[in-house]
């Protein structure tokens, strides 16, 4: 079977559309990667949140689905949002790496080492919260563009350290710049981080029967408990929140958060259980019952 791979251009995403493109190689269909320029990638100059969100990172991939252009799309889950076009879903999960936000500091200090008022990389408004919320005393400053990019301008000396994602270090091979992978209970990774989702048409059955074997259910679980989370929150990427669900012997633990931008007020919440959808409403409920819903804004 020909299955054509829309993707971004930047490493990491052609990383993992090559990642995807194997695996269906070996199962015998013959597979081509398109690459798509998102608005994400040509808007740099701004806010993500001025341009969509992470949804930006999808909008021109999804249309060229919809209009048969491409058969399929390979993205980083936690750029997902909970709502997608009409026609198209998510049809396989694949294994989840480390969902851990990771620290890459110039001097080597760990978070809790660095000196006042360093200077610290990241647009991700999750990661700022949570880090006002533990290190007032820090420096934020916005850092758009791609992982290597993001780690020339640390060693060009424009910020003390950075936040990037732990699992996009590692498939890219740099695992070992990592200062400090942070702990998920101290700083609550966004939901779906770590994981890779493919994207079909929905009527497509060929193509989400050759994506099938990709599947790891686990994994699915897992993230199905932290989207829900984010659906029952209103299903944008573009709030400071977090979730990260794990298994246990005994079924999910989900853990989340919600903050303030400026990290003065933040809600926690967890829940257990043995149903991903029951347990991402449970936190919600939690959550919104700790006033969440007045950090979410308008």
């Amino acid at each position: 079977m020909r299955i054509r791979i829309g993707s971004r251009g930047s490493a990491l995403a052609l990383w993992q559309a090559e990642h995807v493109k194997a695996r269906l190689a070996e199962a015998g269909h013959e597979v081509e990667i398109v690459v798509i320029t998102t608005t994400g990638d040509r808007v740099l100059d701004r806010r993500l949140e001025s341009v969509g969100g992470k949804g930006a990172f999808l909008k021109e991939i999804e249309e060229a689905l919809l209009a048969r252009d491409v058969d399929l799309a390979v993205h980083s889950l936690k750029d997902v949002p909970t709502a997608l076009p009409g026609g198209l879903r998510l049809c396989a999960f694949l294994e989840r790496a480390d969902a851990r936000d990771a620290l890459l500091s110039s001097s080597g200090r760990r978070l809790a080492e660095l000196p006042q008022a360093s200077r610290i990389g990241t647009t991700s408004l999750r990661r700022q919260a949570q880090l006002r919320a533990l290190r007032p005393d820090l420096v934020l400053e916005d850092l758009r563009g791609n992982v290597d990019t993001r780690i020339r301008r640390l060693r060009e000396g424009r910020f003390d350290a950075i936040l990037l994602a732990m699992a996009g270090l590692t498939r890219l091979g740099r695992a070992s710049e990592v200062t400090e992978a942070l702990d998920p209970a101290t700083m609550v990774p966004a939901p779906g981080q770590g994981a890779i989702a493919l994207e079909c048409r929905e009527a497509d059955a060929p193509v989400a029967g050759a994506v099938a074997p990709l599947h790891h259910p686990e994994t699915a679980r897992a993230v199905s408990a932290e989207r829900a989370f984010l659906a029952a929150l209103g299903g944008g990427c573009n709030v400071p929140l977090g979730a990260h669900a794990t298994t246990l012997p005994e079924g999910l633990y989900l853990r989340a958060v919600v903050a303030r931008v400026d990290g003065r007020r933040m809600v926690r919440s967890e829940a257990r259980g043995q149903d991903p959808e029951a347990v991402g409403r449970s936190a919600a409920e939690s959550a919104l019952s700790q006033g969440a819903r007045e950090l979410l804004g308008p």
